[in-house]
């Protein structure tokens, strides 16, 4: 099963759609596409560890959530993220770990804004669950 694969590549905004056989895995590839839009994930090394948790009503409330936490914690901590590891989840909580590097500019890619509701959806398939993101860059 693929991780994930862009969808529109619009001017102003970028969508791709994550996948996963069960929640852990779809939210952990999200972060993964997330981090592909921006930064070299290939060239960023996981030498530092943030703690995330986030609270939300429902699943889809959560995915943009944590989406947006992963945009602001790397803006605050000034580090490029490579990879997620979820440690606890539900379809209203995610406990996670997240790995990377100080930034640096050589090694970014697309300056990400905001996760937005663009032709967002979160749904349960024959194989799993299925994210369409849409990002304003």
């Amino acid at each position: 099963m693929e991780r994930f694969r862009f969808v529109d590549d619009l001017t102003s905004d970028v969508m791709f759609e994550a996948y996963g056989k069960d929640l852990k895995e779809v939210f952990e590839n999200a972060a993964f596409a997330l981090f592909n839009v921006m930064f070299q994930v290939g060239r960023i090394k996981p030498e530092r560890k943030i703690e995330v948790s986030i609270t939300a009503d429902d699943v889809e409330e959560l995915m943009i959530s944590w989406l947006q936490e992963l945009i602001s914690r790397s803006e605050i901590e000034g580090m490029f993220f490579c990879k997620a590891e979820i440690h606890e989840i539900d379809e209203k909580h995610i406990r996670a770990s997240v790995y990377g590097e100080p930034a640096d500019p050589s090694k970014g890619e697309t300056l990400v804004k905001a996760v937005t509701y663009y032709g967002f959806s979160f749904e349960k398939t024959d194989d799993g669950y299925r994210a369409r993101v849409s990002l304003d860059i």
